[in-house]
């Protein structure tokens, strides 16, 4: 989440007119994140996230992302709803850019991942991956791995500003990831960016209860293991960047208590983590070094992704990684 494009009184007071929810109460930006604009809405009838879709996304695709949430929520997996205005439409258009209103989820999401995090995080992902079996409609994944040397091309003339060598180093491991990267896996409709900020936990429980998955505007139809890997990156390593094979234990357990992995996707689980470290560091670095002045959002450093791939490529097999 970020904001990108300010909303005025007047502007938000007219769009706001075309929903059913009340009279406004509160309006504020929402700094975190990198993508789209998104705001905190709290109206007479009660919380929402209202979200303006920024030039990454295609508009075009908006429709699947909405259809998606729809999809998942009628089939069990707590996840923020569309909420449609008088015309009976959640899509329309506000500042110029593509907007949405979505339902806002209860619950925090945990600064600091603690292992009773991670076996519900599993079992969270598992039910997504089965819940979204039979959502028909597909999306490609526009940052798979087709897009890692364009993305990298993108950088390359200021990347090593960053950190000395490092274009040279993230070629060498394309060199490697690429041709070893699976084709033949099971496929299905994949989130591809469940950080622990887009995870709530209910603090109620003492922040072990998971209570919603956010922001499902980079999923899209893809690997099933590769949404593990992402998880792997995110949620596993500690703040020292040690990989912490006791969070990964659990995480893959509780995921299949839902789902078995089958061989296949276990051999390939070092690759596709490789995959989805150099994925992330690539779309850090491009935005590091593209982000324009002045917006508010919270950039993030590519650099720490840069340890985790090194921890991957260097990881003997699947047993390495909690399997």
């Amino acid at each position: 989440m970020a904001v990108y494009t300010d909303v005025g009184d007047e502007a938000l007071a007219a769009f706001l007119g075309d929903y059913a929810l009340g009279e406004l109460v509160a309006f504020r930006g929402i700094a975190e994140g990198v993508e789209n604009s998104n705001f905190s809405l709290r109206t007479s009838s009660g919380d929402f996230i209202l979200t303006l879709y920024e030039k990454r996304v295609d508009p075009a695709e908006l429709p699947w992302f909405l259809g998606l949430m729809r999809h998942l929520a009628a089939r069990g997996v707590t996840c923020p709803q569309p909420i449609a205005g008088r015309d009976g439409e959640a899509l329309r258009e506000l500042a110029g850019r593509p907007a949405a209103i979505t339902s806002f989820l209860p619950g925090v999401w945990p600064r600091r991942v603690r292992p009773e995090h991670c076996r519900p995080l599993g079992e969270a992902l598992a039910r997504l991956h089965l819940a979204g079996a039979d959502y028909e409609a597909e999306r490609p994944n526009a940052l798979g791995p087709q897009s890692w040397r364009p993305l990298l091309d993108k950088s390359r003339a200021t990347g090593d500003r960053l950190q000395p060598g490092l274009i040279a180093e993230l070629d060498a491991a394309l060199d490697r990831i690429l041709p070893n990267w699976p084709e033949n896996l099971p496929r299905g409709q994949i989130h591809a960016d469940l950080f622990p900020d887009n995870v709530f936990f209910l603090r109620s429980s003492g922040g072990r209860d998971l209570s919603g998955l956010i922001d499902f505007y980079f999923a899209c139809t893809d690997l099933l293991a590769y949404d593990l890997a992402v998880c792997l990156n995110a949620w596993c390593f500690e703040p020292d960047l040690a990989f912490n094979v006791t969070k990964a234990r659990l995480m893959l357990g509780g995921y299949e208590t839902l789902r078995k992995l089958g061989r296949d996707e276990r051999d390939a689980l070092p690759v596709l983590c490789q995959g989805a470290a150099i994925r992330f560091l690539l779309t850090r670095l491009f935005d590091w070094v593209h982000t324009p002045e002045g917006a508010l959002v919270t950039r993030k450093d590519p650099l720490d992704y840069l340890r985790r791939l090194r921890f991957f490529l260097a990881a003997e097999g699947p047993g390495a990684l909690g399997l």
